[in-house]
């Protein structure tokens, strides 16, 4: 493994240490400077598409995805492929199906578009409690793994230094998300997207030069080092290990597709589209984007075995969430010039980016929730000053605990954390989504079933996961519960949140679900067919 010199580490602190000042700055620039909340959650619509999708494409480009991802590449080879390019056809799921309807439905959050045709407050609270929970487990996982990522790169081995980054960065993303609003967060995911893409591309075309410009050779010499031989390239090596390895693979690509399309830090960037034109141009720019980056870590992951072997990037990591870096630094060979080594630095910067921006647009997402579906209609109507300042202090109560938590987790294997976020996207948002923009029948009491039904059975099937024990690469590997025999809970609490919400409607009775199609049928070309929006109705 190619070592660098502690210039290199002090070049990498240097950076981030900019990036961190550029960024606050931007945000103290670009936040609202009025009392106006369409300013503070949407921009006011300011993007233009392209700049849209360069941030829709930098909040679904995760550090779980580049660091996890990038991993399960490196180790499993195929099946890391196959799992990349889920997320690209998620988006494709997002683009073709949701985002013109969400944008029409919504105004500010999640809540907005399910209750557009169901108002009330149990709704806004349940898809609120529904939005803390899908994102909470990856905002730790991200969180906890900021100590991890600079102690690995700057070269510190102390728990305390790790503990002292995760707060740090924590009050910084808090920062962000508080004082920059939807447009400052939105500039940063721009920055980050365009140096994650230009980076990656840099270190791939690297790679593909030691192999004389030929992928073959490239996935046949990380065949062999991985020490699997051909299962490398063909499916099944992620879940060897699996009662039933198909029926694995297919509940976990069936729980990426669904969960990454539906997760609410996603989502909410459809509402900063001034119109449904607008929203189809910021998915394809976010498709491309997301899709050029697959085939790149794609390469680098390759790389990054062929290079050091499966074992080298097992043993720096049991989940590989150092193989896209590793794989980075293998590429410059034994001798590393002042040029490698800036291109080193930013690869670093980017994914430390990553890290800020992608917990950033998380805590607002929350805190938008927050907010707007569970404080400010308690009250009478709030001032866009008071909500304003609601939001802000929004992100301290979602912030400041996931820190504390972060902290308290970092130790342990956190995956189970990711799968649980997109099996709650998956289980609980994608058929509630689903059924309220497209159901005509559908009840409140079918979406509330479909929401609080969905996600208990994801906590629950999640702790009987192979990831939370009964193997060595668990959460818990000491302890063997393992009741449920899958990666994921897809296979189970997908079809479960769909039944949920069908028998809810069923429950509702007949003269409820005629009420309810009356309801929607006089919203349906508003939702469908990119109507101008209007003012918010009042909710009884």
């Amino acid at each position: 493994m190619t070592v660098f010199s502690d210039s290199a580490h002090d070049m990498s602190l240097v950076a981030f240490t900019a990036v961190a000042t550029i960024t606050l700055l931007l945000c103290v620039m670009t936040g609202p400077d009025r009392d106006d909340l369409d300013e503070f959650y949407t921009g006011f619509g300011s993007l233009s598409p392209m700049r849209n999708g360069l941030a829709i494409a930098g909040d679904y480009i995760s550090a779980a995805t580049v660091l996890g991802t990038g991993g399960i590449i490196a180790l499993a080879g195929y099946d890391g492929i196959v799992l990349a390019l889920s997320t690209s056809l998620s988006l494709m799921l997002l683009m073709f199906l949701l985002a013109e309807p969400l944008r029409n439905a919504g105004r500010f959050t999640m809540g907005d578009a399910l209750a557009r045709r169901m108002p009330g407050r149990a709704v806004r609270v349940t898809a609120c409690a529904t939005t803390l929970a899908a994102l909470l487990p990856l905002m730790l996982v991200q969180l906890a793994g900021a100590g991890d990522l600079l102690a690995f790169v700057l070269g510190f081995t102390s728990e305390g230094f790790k503990t002292g980054c995760v707060i740090a960065l924590g009050a910084l993303m808090i920062s962000y998300a508080a004082i920059g609003g939807m447009k400052g967060t939105a500039l940063i995911q721009i920055l980050k997207t365009v140096t994650l893409l230009g980076s990656g591309l840099a270190v791939a075309l690297l790679i593909l030069h030691r192999f004389d410009w030929n992928p073959g050779a490239l996935a046949s010499q990380a065949a062999r080092a991985s020490g699997a031989g051909s299962a490398f390239l063909h499916s099944g090596l992620q879940f060897t290990g699996s009662a039933n390895p198909r029926l694995d693979m297919i509940s976990s690509e069936l729980t990426v597709v669904l969960g990454g399309a539906c997760l609410p830090h996603v989502t909410m960037r459809m509402y900063t589209a001034r119109s449904a034109r607008e929203v189809r141009r910021s998915m394809s720019w976010a498709v491309s984007a997301v899709g050029f980056f697959v085939l790149v870590m794609a390469v680098v992951g390759f790389g990054a075995t062929a290079f050091l072997g499966r074992a080298a990037v097992a043993a720096a990591d049991p989940q590989g969430n150092t193989a896209y870096l590793l794989g980075t630094r293998a590429a410059f060979g034994a001798d590393v010039s002042t040029a490698e080594t800036l291109l080193f630095t930013t690869v670093t910067t980017a994914l430390f980016l990553t890290l800020l921006a992608s917990v950033a647009g998380m805590i607002l997402a929350c805190a938008n929730s927050l907010a707007h579906d569970v404080f400010a209609p308690r009250a009478a109507p709030l001032t866009g000053r008071r909500e304003m300042t609601l939001a802000r202090v929004s992100a301290l109560c979602v912030g400041v605990p996931a820190i504390l938590l972060a902290t308290l987790v970092q130790h342990r294997n956190l995956q189970p954390l990711v799968t649980l976020s997109f099996c709650l996207g998956a289980s609980a948002l994608a058929p509630a989504l689903v059924y309220s923009l497209f159901w005509r029948r559908y009840t409140r009491t079918g979406l509330l079933w479909t929401l609080l039904g969905g996600t208990v059975s994801c906590l629950v099937l999640m702790t009987g996961t192979n990831l939370v024990s009964g193997s060595p690469a668990s959460a818990f590997p000491d302890q063997d519960f393992n009741w449920f025999p899958f990666t994921t809970t897809g296979i189970a609490s997908i079809p479960l949140g769909f039944l949920l919400g069908w028998l809810g409607t069923l429950a509702s009775g007949r003269r409820t679900a005629d009420t309810q199609r009356r309801q929607y049928e006089a919203v349906e070309s508003w939702i469908l067919a990119g109507a101008t929006r209007r003012a918010p109705r009042t909710e009884g």
